[in-house]
């Protein structure tokens, strides 16, 4: 957990210029990081992008063990 909150880290300045962040919400028994966005990262519409070229890389980049990660809410949340 501790290692994914570290490499959450590395993403959210980048979040934060566009007054967006990201939450750690779980990690499932299948490895899949669960996030919340927050702030404008919770209702844009290149929240999916930002999820797969930028969240994903980065945790997988540094936690290998990293499935693949889910937003709960926002544009690409499951329904």
């Amino acid at each position: 957990m501790q290692r994914i909150d570290l490499a959450l880290d590395d993403v959210r300045p980048h979040l934060a210029v566009d007054g967006g962040n990201v939450e750690l919400v779980e990690i499932t028994e299948d490895n899949i990081v669960r996030i919340k966005w927050t702030g404008a990262c919770e209702h844009c519409s290149m929240s999916i992008m930002t999820l797969r070229a930028g969240i994903e890389q980065a945790l997988i980049g540094k936690v290998p063990e990293v499935a693949g990660v889910e937003a709960v809410n926002g544009w690409n949340a499951p329904v």
